[in-house]
């Protein structure tokens, strides 16, 4: 005897309040591509708040990301970041300090770039499993999206200034209270978002 296990699943609070109406393929298309440029637009907009650090500046590019992945779901928020780190490469001015181009993609801070498209994926699938909409839950999807962001983050600047160097004090110690802060945005903000779009709804 076979057993199939089903796993619920949620719409995304993207899907829910601006994909709902479209009732075709095309305008579904081209909702998509104008929430994946709004959302690559507000990432970069995030990377510009930044306080500047060595080697790896604190913005709040991470709580774009972050919130990206759990407004559009894994899918779309994968392809929104996708599409931030695809116009950084081709030199447009998106990354910290106003920076593009490859040679970021060589530096310091890319391996976190690589842990964006990581986190936000991720917690796109926690947000499509229902994880947005309770508070624990969302900080348990947090924690796991920080870890998947930092893991490639640190091993790429390890790798790159030697791991003779304090790594975790230049990629990682500095910038805890402020994901934290972060963290806590965002589980103050979706859980509460969703009982008024749940009221709206009804």
């Amino acid at each position: 005897m076979k057993f199939q296990t089903q796993v619920m699943t949620y719409p995304s609070m993207s899907a829910v309040l601006l994909l709902g109406e479209a009732d075709s393929k095309v305008q579904r298309a081209v909702r998509y591509a104008l929430l994946a440029l709004a959302g690559s637009a507000l990432i970069t907009l995030c990377t510009q708040i930044s306080l500047p650090l060595f080697p790896v500046p604190i913005t709040l590019q991470t709580f774009a990301v972050f919130l990206i992945g759990l407004t559009y779901g894994w899918r779309l928020g994968g392809i929104t970041v996708a599409l931030y780190l695809l116009e950084g490469a081709l030199g447009l001015p998106v990354f910290s300090g106003g920076k593009g181009g490859m040679i970021v993609f060589m530096g310091p801070t890319a391996g976190y770039l690589v842990g964006f498209l990581l986190a936000a994926t991720a917690c796109g699938w926690f947000a499509e499993r229902g994880f947005d909409r309770s508070y624990f839950k969302l900080f348990v999807s947090l924690l796991v999206g920080n870890i998947l962001l930092y893991a490639p983050g640190l091993l790429w600047l390890g790798t790159l200034i030697g791991w003779d160097k304090p790594v975790l004090e230049y990629g990682l110690f500095p910038f805890i209270w402020g994901d934290l802060l972060k963290i806590a945005m965002a589980v103050l903000l979706l859980p509460t978002a969703w009982k008024v779009v749940n009221r709206l709804k009804q």
